[in-house]
């Protein structure tokens, strides 16, 4: 069995959204200093690295993150090469069946520099989100910091995701993954009244 790790670190040196909460790691007790144990403080965003937007992240009234279905998140799952796409159209899933895959994840290659954060990123045409319910859907994923431009304040496509009941990772690391099918693992934290949670994502492959 092989696997694939598909989650970027939590690491200070991965550029977040501007005001967000910068990444620190720091060590509460040390060996080093004299402690019986090593126990480390991690200060971060939960939208920093690999995670999941739950509802609540862009709905006041949305789930939080320890009321999202795990179901969701494991289970068969489509990469798609979306490179060079902008709009990531339905040309994108060309003889694509989810009858047995409800999962995609898109693979852009648009952000490469991970200590600086991205300008613009590539996103789903309008028709993506409806095409997607159609098909029976429940999680789409990118190699990305958002599903909406960066500059957007309504973020349409989360909403009309959120409308279908198909649920967000973003922030994957997809450059291993070849376009196929493969088992997806990508549970997010158990936090109590979260807009978002860290996941540790893997593909298996078939």
């Amino acid at each position: 069995m092989k696997i694939i790790d598909i989650t970027l670190p939590i690491d200070s040196r991965i550029a977040g959204w501007q005001g967000d909460t910068p990444t620190q790691y720091t060590m509460k007790w040390s060996q080093a200093a004299g402690a019986s144990v090593n126990v480390g403080m991690l200060t971060t965003s939960l939208h920093t690295g690999t995670h999941v937007d739950a509802p609540f992240h862009f709905l006041s009234e949305g789930e939080t993150a320890e009321q999202l279905p795990l179901e969701a998140f494991f289970g068969p799952v489509w990469v798609i090469d979306a490179r060079g796409h902008n709009p990531i159209g339905l040309e994108t899933l060309e003889g694509i069946s989810f009858a047995q895959t409800p999962r995609v994840l898109f693979r852009t290659d648009a952000w490469r520099d991970l200590t600086v954060f991205p300008e613009s990123i590539p996103i789903l045409s309008p028709d993506m989100p409806d095409y997607l319910a159609s098909q029976g859907v429940v999680l789409v994923g990118f190699d990305l910091p958002s599903v909406d431009a960066l500059d957007s304040r309504t973020l349409p496509i989360h909403h009309a995701l959120y409308q279908y009941g198909i649920h967000i990772l973003e922030g994957l690391n997809l450059h291993q993954a070849k376009p196929g099918i493969y088992d997806l693992i990508a549970l997010p934290l158990k936090i109590a009244g979260a807009d978002g949670a860290p996941v540790r994502a893997a593909l298996i492959c078939k």
